[in-house]
């Protein structure tokens, strides 16, 4: 039988225009499979196979325990932000100014786009409510006293967590903080000297560019793949001409990008800085929201020397006010160890107490599973709407986790124009500048996914594409 004539793939064909006439848009769930045997009159297995058929296409994707959603635009921008080229250029300052402007108008902002925090709506506040009130219940005093060892329910979960990326983590190793900026900054404290030339990826968050530029380092912002990550012959170059003493990478979902490395990179870049005798310091903060079935190794899964300094926290999927991070240092345990009691001496009882008892009972992983789907949601229908109201030449990313879009806009578009545009009409924005030293990235943009999708979202999408 000529394929053409198979039910299956005539179904999938009839599917396939409504796509592509745009009566069926990116973000719109499909019927279900029952929905489509009772239409078409055919098996369901006729009609699993027809919408295979559309996966494989690249047309729909499916979600479990969701249903199937149309993946595809027009408008696919086919065109990927290209691979950053930073600059070698004199420090410029007024980043600096540009951050504490966004902070202060992020308050009054009523579509707030420029964030990395999710919607306060996002947070399961009841449950987390019980997890406190259990955690006076169960800690000595109340959990009134000092957390002197850091809190041994929490970096036992931790631990046990670490398996689902590959990891071999010992709780005993565990080093517990008030977030994963206070870890990474822990870290660069006790691993930098004032002078040393550290690699980053370019963009990257401003926290860790501004924390290394307190401590007197000198960044090396590095060329960066907007779905693959760092260029690893160009760090190699970085560590042989720059002399670089440290490096720190977001492996998975980076902010601002969105890129997650391949698992053959994470094992090329451990296996480069061991040679090199270069430490590593992974910020993990976003691995946790991966839009498919399986979550991404990190660089700590194949590290074997003790290299790799993993920090991580909960900070971006669940409870960012706990002030929950954590660090398994490697070889340099001891160090960091010696640098948090010089610095913070000691975390807070009661929230990681709270968190531990949250993750034991697997009421994080419902939390993860919900928000994983609706953060995935939300990416499809940032996308619609780029495409439908943003200018033709726009570039956007399209991650498969995290929470964040890197958008591109013509050259003669300065986002930092547009954000004060868009500031007026109550939208705040991420503009690019905000995400190196340098004076780059002038044209583009990070817009965070992490709210519940509505109309007024949409509406602001709209007007900030009128606006480029």
């Amino acid at each position: 039988m000529p394929r053409q004539d198979l039910k299956y793939i005539r179904i999938a064909d009839s599917i396939e225009q409504l796509i592509r006439k745009d009566l069926l848009k990116i973000g719109d769930r499909l019927p279900s499979l029952r929905s489509v045997c009772v239409e078409k009159m055919v098996s369901i297995n006729t009609a699993s196979q027809a919408y295979i058929e559309l996966e494989r296409r690249g047309l729909i994707e499916s979600r479990p325990q969701s249903g199937y959603f149309v993946s595809y635009t027009h408008k696919r921008f086919n065109n990927l932000p290209a691979i950053t080229r930073p600059l070698m250029a004199t420090m410029h300052e007024d980043v600096e100014e540009l951050y504490a402007s966004i902070l202060r108008n992020a308050g009054e902002a009523e579509i707030l786009l420029s964030s990395s925090l999710l919607a306060e709506e996002l947070f399961p506040k009841a449950k987390l409510n019980k997890a406190i009130m259990e955690a006076t219940r169960t800690l000595p005093d109340s959990g009134l006293n000092y957390d002197r060892l850091g809190n041994k329910r929490l970096k036992r979960q931790v631990a046990i967590r670490s398996v689902k990326w590959g990891g071999k983590l010992n709780a005993e190793d565990i080093i517990t903080t008030a977030g994963c900026m206070e870890a990474i900054s822990f870290c660069l404290m006790t691993l930098g000297k004032a002078g040393d030339a550290i690699a980053v990826e370019s963009p990257t968050f401003y926290g860790i560019l501004h924390s290394a530029k307190k401590l007197g380092l000198n960044v090396i912002e590095l060329p960066t793949h907007p779905v693959t990550g760092i260029e690893i012959e160009t760090l190699k170059h970085a560590i042989l001409k720059k002399r670089v003493k440290l490096c720190l990478l977001v492996s998975n979902y980076s902010n601002p990008l969105g890129s997650c490395m391949p698992d053959e990179n994470k094992r090329a870049v451990v296996e480069l800085l061991t040679h090199y005798n270069v430490p590593l310091i992974e910020n993990d903060i976003f691995g946790d929201l991966y839009f498919g079935t399986q979550r991404p190794s990190c660089c700590k899964t194949y590290d074997e020397s003790g290299m790799v300094l993993y920090c991580s926290s909960v900070s971006k999927t669940i409870a960012p006010g706990y002030r929950v991070g954590w660090i398994e240092a490697g070889k340099f345990k001891d160090q960091v160890s010696r640098t948090k009691y010089a610095h913070a001496l000691y975390t807070s009882s009661i929230t990681h107490e709270a968190m531990g008892n949250f993750l034991e009972n697997g009421r994080y992983e419902n939390h993860l599973r919900k928000l994983r789907y609706l953060l995935y949601r939300n990416s499809l229908m940032f996308l619609r709407s780029i495409s439908e109201h943003f200018p033709d030449d726009t570039k956007v990313t399209q991650p498969t986790g995290g929470m964040h879009l890197w958008v591109e806009l013509n050259e003669r578009v300065n986002t930092v124009d547009l954000y004060n545009l868009a500031i007026k009409y109550n939208i705040s924005i991420a503009p690019g500048r905000l995400y190196t030293l340098k004076n780059q990235y002038n044209n583009s943009m990070k817009l965070s996914i992490g709210m519940t999708w509505n109309s007024r979202i949409q509406e602001s999408l709209k007007l900030l594409g009128q606006l480029a």
